[in-house]
């Protein structure tokens, strides 16, 4: 079983969306054990089949879980959510810049809108933890480090930009126990990109993310980098569209698919 010290760990998704619907802001890491959470982004139907050409060609970072149709607000993982009020919090956006950082999106949202609903490396947490590896970001309090690499994603017309990445860190003597538990949820991005010196990958000071916030290590640990669905969210940032909606990251959709490792690979996302 799943560690449940944390009352959030045990609090359904359905209840976790309502509490954050009435106003709640919280990171999601950590929260509701065994079910999948997903990253969003909204943008305007035309240019909806390049970005997910963009998520096709990259899917350890961007995992399509789901795509909404134009105008709706609604998805078969999670009955009955709101995807316009049922995260903790939205970052809206135009021409690249950050407009508004809302608890809903009620008031933008619009008939032209198509939305994308991205796996998210939470969904792999608990089962670390069932493992014996620790989560430093929820030991400390604290939302999980994403930084932008130099490693570039494939593009898609417009869309182009960074893989982005989260980081874990890891003790050393379970690092290829997080690679192997990881490895088998490629919907929550799979077995890690990268293991070790940040410098690597571009990231020139942990203590500086992009994303979230920093997490301080232990002695033993080493940084271990897994892929990050914000890396589609920096696509439409640099993209520059008239208009977009994404979620603030750390703050994600979480769905009432149940989501095991499968043993053969691929996750289970169960109905």
């Amino acid at each position: 079983m799943f560690t449940r010290q944390r009352p959030e760990a045990q609090t359904s998704p359905r209840e976790a969306r309502a509490r954050f619907r009435d106003g709640l802001v919280a990171h999601t890491s950590g929260w509701s054990h065994g079910f999948v959470q997903t990253n969003l982004v909204s943008v305007p139907r035309r240019d909806a089949i390049a970005l997910r050409r963009f998520a096709v060609r990259n899917p350890r970072a961007c995992p399509l879980l789901d795509v909404v149709g134009a105008g709706d607000y609604w998805t078969e993982l999670a009955v009955g959510a709101d995807l316009r009020r049922d995260l903790p919090a939205y970052r809206v956006w135009s021409r690249g810049e950050l407009i508004a950082e809302p608890g809903s999106v009620v008031d933008y949202w619009g008939s032209d809108l198509v939305t994308f609903l991205v796996g998210c490396t939470f969904t792999f947490e608990p089962y670390l933890e069932r493992a014996g590896i620790p989560l430093r970001h929820l030991e400390q309090g604290v939302n999980v480090p994403m930084y932008r690499t130099n490693r570039k994603a494939l593009g898609a017309r417009r869309f182009r930009g960074p893989v982005v990445v989260s980081m874990r860190p890891v003790p050393a003597d379970r690092v290829d126990l997080a690679a192997w538990i990881t490895m088998d949820m490629p919907h929550a991005h799979g077995a890690p990109v990268h293991v070790g010196g940040p410098a690597a990958i571009g990231i020139r000071d942990l203590a500086k993310p992009d994303f979230g916030d920093p997490v301080r290590l232990h002695d033993g640990d080493v940084p271990v980098f897994w892929a990050c669905g914000v890396t589609l969210q920096e696509a439409v940032v640099k993209a520059k569209l008239p208009f977009a909606i994404t979620h603030a990251p750390g703050h994600m959709l979480i769905t009432d698919r149940r989501a095991r490792p499968s043993g053969s690979g691929e996750i289970r996302i169960l109905r």
